[in-house]
Order: structure tokens, then sequence, then C-alpha cells
């Protein structure tokens, strides 16, 4: 008897150790830049599996999904967009060639700029856009204001919770933790830049229009498109830069930064990177804020100072 009950404990071990783990059926999330894949991360954490499709280095301007990624999104769950210009052209395709693919777009609900050249911030009490212009043309920077992100974790949330109800308790305390680092985050950026309120930052491309409307900050574009300026528009902001007395043009590292060492260098300035692409969403905040702010004297109201 005995012999018979170690065979059978021996025979129930080896089958249970050869048989392969129950894994978790995790929802398949695509999104298009890096700072979503955070935040689709930190809603649903062990539950979803989430790749960008724009990869470090790679701008949303100039991207094109490769063959490998769209053999991929044909087996997602959800595409999360968000306003890139690369979407306008994926969209329509996803729509013909993947009908089954859920497509939220986080910009719902959310107050949009307009994707002008240069973009001012605005006091808190200032009338919403009233004329929505075309989706291609209204700026999709969104994720730049942590009070937007946090509109966004929502909608994040509640279509987690559409594809997945057993996970609910999961996403709606993941995102109430998320929620509560943004809102700390803002006041944290609140505190760093309130005495810059008014100013105006030189970007390379207008990529700061919600953070400056959140912060109380303006922007002045060198290249609205994404191009470098003609020898004119070069000419008017060299002069520009030069009657604000700038000494800094900030710049991203998924564009050439040579239009800006040449706007540099006839200002007497320097070119300090901003990346607004980072993954590392809450960290690269504050590292905005930090470098804008150094970029400043202490003494209120004047103006951009080489760090």
């Amino acid at each position: 008897m005995h012999w018979k009950k170690t065979s059978l404990f021996l025979l129930f071990l080896t089958l249970s150790t050869s048989l392969p783990a129950v894994a978790l059926a995790r929802i398949t999330v695509f999104v298009s830049i890096l700072p979503q894949e955070y935040f689709v991360e930190r809603v649903g954490g062990e539950r979803v599996q989430v790749q960008a499709l724009v990869q470090p280095g790679q701008s949303p301007v100039t991207y094109a999904p490769t063959p490998r990624q769209m053999a991929a999104l044909s087996r997602a769950d959800v595409y999360f967009r968000i306003g890139v210009p690369f979407e306008n052209s994926l969209i329509p395709k996803l729509q013909r060639s993947i009908p089954h693919l859920s497509i939220i777009d986080l910009r719902q609900g959310l107050d949009l700029l307009p994707g002008d050249h240069d973009h001012e911030g605005h006091g808190a009490g200032d009338e919403h856009v009233e004329d929505r212009r075309h989706d291609e043309e209204m700026d999709p920077h969104t994720w730049l204001d942590p009070r937007l992100v946090k509109k966004q974790a929502a909608l994040i949330r509640d279509t987690l919770i559409r594809l997945d109800p057993e996970g609910k308790e999961l996403y709606q305390l993941n995102y109430e933790t998320f929620a509560a680092d943004l809102e700390a985050l803002d006041r944290r950026l609140r505190e760093v830049l309130a005495p810059l309120s008014g100013q105006t930052i030189y970007v390379f491309h207008p990529a700061y229009g919600y953070f400056c409307r959140a912060y109380g900050l303006r922007q002045k574009a060198v290249a609205p498109g994404g191009k470098g300026p003609g020898p004119r528009h070069l000419a008017r902001l060299i002069a520009s830069a030069r009657k604000d007395n700038v000494h800094v043009i900030f710049v991203q590292p998924q564009f050439s930064s040579s239009s800006a060492r040449v706007i540099a260098r006839a200002i007497d300035g320097v070119v300090i990177p901003l990346d607004p692409l980072a993954r590392d969403y809450l960290a690269n905040m504050e590292r905005i804020a930090g470098r804008i702010a150094a970029a400043f004297s202490p003494t209120v109201g004047s103006s951009p100072r080489r760090p």
C-alpha cells in the first residue's frame, strides 16, 4: 500500500511539473508613443501587454509602422491613439484591414489647442477653444499636461474594464495610485515654474503648448513643421530672440538641431535638449521643468540665460 501511495504521489508530481503553467490572459495593447506605454502599464499592471509603435530616437512626424508592427497590430485588442501625425494615415488602414481592433482616442473630452506655429500659455479663466479644427490641425501634445494625462488615464481604465471586467478592482486601484502621482507632479511643477509666469521659451518644435498653457508660459517655435526654417524666417527668429534677450534654445533629440544652433550662435546662446517623448514620464516632466527654470535668472521678469 505504501508503495502504491508513493507511486501515485510521484506520478502526480511528474505530471504537475511537466504541465505548462496557466498564464494570465493579458490584454494586448498598442499605443503610438512611449509616454502612453507608461500610462497603460501604470493602469493595467500585469493584466496588459503594451507596446509603443514609435521607439526611442524616432519622430511621430516622420514615423511609419513596419510590416512586423502591422502584423502584431492585427492580433491586438485595443489601440490607444493620441493625435500624433502618423496616425492620420494609419488609422484608416487599421479600420479597413483590422475591423475587430478597438481604437480609442485619448483626446476625447479634452480642451485641445490648435496646431498653430506658436502656442501661448493662458490664464485659468480663459475661454475654451471654440472653433475646433480637424484632427490633423490640432496640437497632439496633450501628454505634457499632467492634468490632461489624469483624464486620459481614466479613459484607459474604463476601456480596460470593458475589455476585462475581472480586472476592474486592479484597474481602479492602479488608476487611483497613478492619479495621485500625477496630482503631486502637477503641484511640484507649479511650484518650480510659478516665478516664470508669462515668460517665453524658444523651442525647435512646438511641442509645449499644453505645458505652457498649464504653467503660464509661452513658446516660440524655430521649426513649427519639424523642418528647418528658411533664411528669411531664420533671420526673423534671430531678431526676435535678440529682442526678447533670449540665450537658450530648447531642442528635441528626434529632430536635427542645426537651425537651433545657428540661432544660438547668433544670439550668443546655447542649445539645451528637452525630450517630450521620454518613457519615464514623471521624472522626465520634472527634468523639463527643471531645465526651463534653470535657463532663467532667479529674478522674476528676467530672460533665459545660459545655464
